[in-house]
């Protein structure tokens, strides 16, 4: 049974313990949320790996009624604990991180390397493995990071269950890096390995301004590979081109079923201060609003993750903004479920 809203009142949700202060156990939720608070290949700005818990504080704020699509709540929406095991990988990952900076982050041993790349694979089955376990019991499941590195494996599992995937990626980094800095596991290289070792039919990226000359290589060169750079979008839109229009252009690339990933980098700096690699340009809250809902008229969403948010140490505007992403991505699934076939 999902959540009934005569036993719940969204007015008073921080009364209750899950996130959006939902009283959401699994057995009553269409929607499960695995948190990966994961860091280790983060190469300037720290504090990823508090994103999951801090989105899970800031989201007693957001209320549950959205325009768009409605009361999302009434699906039922569970945050399922970080197991055992992958806190271990965790709390590993962040020691290691903590070891390769302390003597010189720029030039980890290869012993370092080796063992970043080891637990960051180990890392990636965990997260296959949930993500696919959630998915076999008919749950719709989105990812909290932790880097962006932690997406691979949720989008390993998408692919693995079904065919002609394809990935809407936002964000204001390609993420087609080989190896970035010797670790295969970058979040700098998510994007890369997705496309070089999964099956994914198309990926399209949105709000891109920030990439060396290898990714603008493989942008070139990968027929699979679409990206709409911001610069391009703001230029277009400068001429008279709309929003909405340009979201359905942008869209038209993708196959019916999608997987989105979507870096909070990708938004403007202004609602995202603290992540680790902010760059000016963006995407505004609005525009998000707009595309989501355009994704959801448009396509069938399958699974999502929401990476990068990290919280200030006396500043939870991120984790505020994030948390509103997080609902709105929800939304978005859940509605875009009527254009499956």
């Amino acid at each position: 049974m999902t959540t009934d809203e005569k036993k719940f009142d969204p007015n008073s949700a921080a009364e209750h313990g899950g996130i959006f202060g939902l009283p959401c156990g699994p057995d009553d939720s269409k929607v499960v949320l695995i948190p990966v608070p994961w860091e280790l290949t983060t190469s300037y700005g720290k504090g990823a790996s508090l994103g999951p818990e801090a989105i899970k504080q800031a989201s007693m704020q957001v209320d549950l009624h959205d325009l768009a699509f409605g009361d999302i709540y009434k699906a039922g929406i569970y945050l399922a604990p970080v197991d055992g095991a992958m806190k271990e990988a965790c709390d590993y990952a962040n020691f290691l991180r903590h070891e390769i900076q302390r003597e010189d982050r720029a030039h980890p041993s290869m012993a370092q390397l080796a063992d970043a790349n080891r637990i960051g694979d180990e890392l990636n089955q965990m997260v296959s493995r949930q993500v696919a376990e959630w998915r076999a019991k008919g749950k719709l499941v989105g990812l909290i990071g932790g880097e962006h590195s932690v997406s691979y494996g949720a989008i390993k599992a998408h692919a693995e269950a079904i065919p002609n995937l394809g990935v809407l990626h936002i964000d204001a980094h390609a993420d087609l890096r080989i190896a970035y800095e010797g670790f295969t596991w970058s979040h700098a290289s998510v994007m890369r390995n997705a496309m070089d070792r999964l099956t994914v039919r198309r990926l399209v990226q949105i709000g891109v301004r920030d990439y060396c000359e290898q990714e603008a290589e493989a942008i070139r060169t990968d027929t699979r590979i679409i990206t709409h750079f911001d610069e391009d979008i703001a230029n277009k839109m400068a001429r008279g081109e709309q929003w909405e229009a340009l979201c359905h252009k942008m869209l038209d690339a993708l196959p019916e079923n999608v997987y989105i990933s979507f870096d909070i980098d990708g938004l403007d700096p202004t609602l995202c201060p603290h992540t680790g690699t902010p760059v000016p340009g963006g995407l505004s809250f609005r525009d998000i609003e707009v595309l989501l809902r355009v994704v959801s008229e448009k396509c069938h969403v399958v699974g999502f993750d929401l990476v990068e948010v990290a919280p200030g140490r006396d500043d939870e505007w991120d984790a505020n903004v994030g948390a509103r992403v997080l609902y709105k991505l929800i939304g978005c699934m859940l509605a875009s479920q009527t254009n499956a076939r």
